[in-house]
């Protein structure tokens, strides 16, 4: 493959979207999250977290205490892309989130999570 075909697959490619968890090996306490591009929300999960600047306080603190090594980053769930006209992938991630939320219930102290409404 030349230069001009790896950048026209690249631009074609279709990202994998789904769920994801940042896992706190010491005490088991878990983040969940979703994107439309898991490779790059992890990537950038990872980046927030090792230069102290994640959103979620609690996760940051510990992360930085505990140190990379003791946090897994996990893919939960894919959710495949449809060919249908007005699909809304965002909905159905926000759905799909919602649905670990509940199956994994990450709030006080299992979780890096507010308590559900």
């Amino acid at each position: 493959m030349d230069k001009k075909e790896i950048k026209r697959a690249y631009r074609q490619r279709v990202p994998d979207m789904g769920i994801f968890q940042i896992r706190n090996l010491v005490n088991g306490k878990v983040f969940i999250g979703r994107a439309m591009d898991l490779n790059g929300r992890l990537n950038s999960e990872k980046f927030q977290l090792k230069n102290n600047m994640h959103v979620n306080r609690d996760l940051q603190g510990d992360f930085s205490e505990l140190g990379e090594n003791n946090f897994s980053f996990e893919v939960l769930d894919r959710l495949r892309p449809r060919e249908v006209p007005d699909h809304d992938p965002g909905r159905e991630l926000k759905e799909l989130e919602d649905l670990w939320l509940e199956k994994l219930r990450p709030f006080g102290a299992a979780g890096y999570h507010a308590a559900m409404k």
